[in-house]
């Protein structure tokens, strides 16, 4: 029990925030009745924020239009680079560049120019960015060591690297490295019409490659053996992806800094994933999250001074991910469970009816070779009891009772007085799945060669995919039967399964079922030709 003194308690600790929630809101009301002026000595915050958000100050716009362009460029090609597993590639590329913006502030320094010259810093971090991708390239295609391992070997020497050579600019005595920390965690705030003109042009040349290539770049993320195989030059256009992900890499470094750049790359590519299977809506959508986490993350940082541009952009970005995660119509986490649920409890109406159907056959005479008796599709009247269910299956009662009630609903099923019995509908239903069960068994007995007497339970785990076309080619192996009904003769003997089995057993192979066919995404057609 809460007792009445933590109550009183936690009231006073609330008091603060309902306060300021009624002020917030209090001024929002208030802000309406009076002019911006007028607003601003009422209520400030709310002044800035239209401020903000209305884009009067010019240097919000140039920041907003900066990052705006440039979370689109990143959101299409990082589209390419998460469908070809080279997520970290723009991480590693953000590390690689921080040495060469160190030497080339020293070099500007000793030349006698301006070493925090923003062109001179990029093009000085573009070299040093090539530079690593070919040590990537290198460690990959010359030794035996995995990508990631490259990865992770030249992301941390060059940045080892660069943080000694900024030791040294301490030590000049003609520069000092002031500012260039900004490159490693953003500056977004001193961004100048000029850096966003260069991360606009940056982005339009970025955005065009990837609309001109785009089924050229789409082959090869999906099938780079094909590719070739075609005639395209895969080299050429591996060099050119690499190519747009560093012009991403160097013009983001001042937005968001080279340590959270790989999230404008990622994190709204991964977003869109969640949403859709083709690519086209894929990098449309991916595009729309960067540029309004973009615009969002900026304004956010221009609302409230004290926090970092590039942080509130990941941080944005982040949320829609989280959202996309759970919600996304096609890989969310909600809609996989849904899908799951729903199967499963399909698979528990079709064992529930195959298992009554088997229970009916048992029940009558035994019928010439290859033939099914008429009567056990005609009298729908014998009825099954809940016990014998129980012993046919290791489900619970409780699960069973769900099941019967299920069909009962969608009037596969009578029950009175503990037993069951098939409607019309329920019999045909109950037949066709028995008939499909019993293709999967001869077609494993066949062709998979699977024991007689342990073909029931493989059966069992992946009858629920039975493909039509597949269902039309095992359909000619029943031609030498002549049944009178469309349900073959079982290959097996029936018998009841011992109630010893664990429930362990039985989920085991309901997730067999589940991993097959709980996920209708890209790769449903290529099950389903096999």
């Amino acid at each position: 029990m809460i007792a009445l003194s933590d109550l009183m308690t936690v009231a006073v600790m609330l008091t603060p925030v309902f306060v300021d929630i009624a002020g917030v809101v209090g001024g929002w009301v208030g802000l309406a009745e009076f002019s911006p002026q007028q607003a601003a000595s009422v209520n400030p915050f709310w002044s800035d924020l239209v401020r903000v958000v209305t884009m009067r100050d010019y240097n919000t716009r140039v920041v907003i239009f900066g990052v705006a362009t440039l979370g689109g460029a990143a959101g299409l090609v990082g589209s390419f680079t998460l469908l070809r597993k080279r997520a970290l590639m723009g991480d590693a590329l953000a590390h690689a560049s921080t040495p060469g913006i160190a030497l080339a502030f020293m070099i500007a320094t000793v030349m006698g120019g301006d070493g925090k010259s923003i062109p001179v810093l990029l093009a000085g971090a573009t070299v040093t960015g090539l530079v690593g991708v070919a040590g990537i390239l290198l460690i990959r295609n010359q030794t035996r060591l995995k990508e990631d391992a490259a990865l992770g070997i030249v992301l941390s020497v060059f940045f080892g690297l660069g943080m000694a050579l900024f030791g040294v600019i301490q030590q000049m005595q003609t520069g000092h490295a002031a500012g260039l920390e900004g490159f490693i965690f953003g500056m977004t705030a001193s961004m100048q019409a000029a850096d966003a003109r260069l991360i606009a042009i940056v982005s339009v040349v970025v955005i065009s490659g990837c609309l001109l290539l785009f089924k050229e770049l789409q082959l090869l993320c999906f099938d780079e053996g094909f590719a070739g195989a075609q005639g395209y030059p895969v080299v050429f256009l591996d060099i050119l992806l690499m190519a747009m992900i560093v012009l991403v890499t160097i013009v983001g470094l001042q937005a968001v800094g080279l340590i959270l750049i790989i999230a404008l790359l990622v994190i709204p590519a991964a977003a869109a994933r969640f949403w859709t299977e083709a690519m086209s809506r894929m990098m449309i959508c991916s595009a729309v999250l960067g540029v309004t986490g973009s615009v969002i993350g900026g304004l956010a940082s221009a609302v409230f001074p004290g926090l970092p541009s590039g942080a509130m952009i990941v941080l944005v970005c982040s949320a829609f991910f989280f959202v996309s995660m759970m919600l996304g119509t096609r890989r969310g986490v909600l809609i996989r469970l849904l899908r799951r649920q729903q199967l499963n409890r399909r698979i528990d109406r079709q064992h529930l009816l195959r298992a009554m159907f088997e229970q009916i056959e048992q029940g009558q005479p035994k019928a010439p070779a290859g033939q099914t008796p008429p009567q056990a599709i005609a009298h729908r009247k014998i009825t099954v009891s809940v016990a014998k269910l129980m012993s046919m299956r290791s489900w619970s009662l409780r699960r069973l009772e769900r099941a019967i009630d299920r069909a009962v609903d969608d009037d596969l099923i009578r029950r009175s007085n503990g037993s069951c019995k098939l409607t019309g509908a329920g019999l045909t239903e109950a037949a066709r799945l028995t008939r499909q069960h019993r293709l999967w068994e001869m077609y494993l007995i066949t062709f998979a060669e699977v024991a007689t007497a342990n073909v029931d339970r493989d059966a069992d785990a992946i009858e629920h995919v039975l493909a039509p076309e597949v269902i039309d080619q095992l359909e000619d192996l029943l031609d030498d039967q002549g049944t009178t009904i469309s349900v073959p003769v079982s290959p097996h003997e029936l018998e009841q399964r011992s109630t010893a089995e664990t429930p362990a057993d039985e989920h085991t192979a309901e997730e067999r079922s589940v991993n097959v066919s709980g996920d209708r995404g890209a790769e449903s057609p290529t099950r389903e030709q096999s």
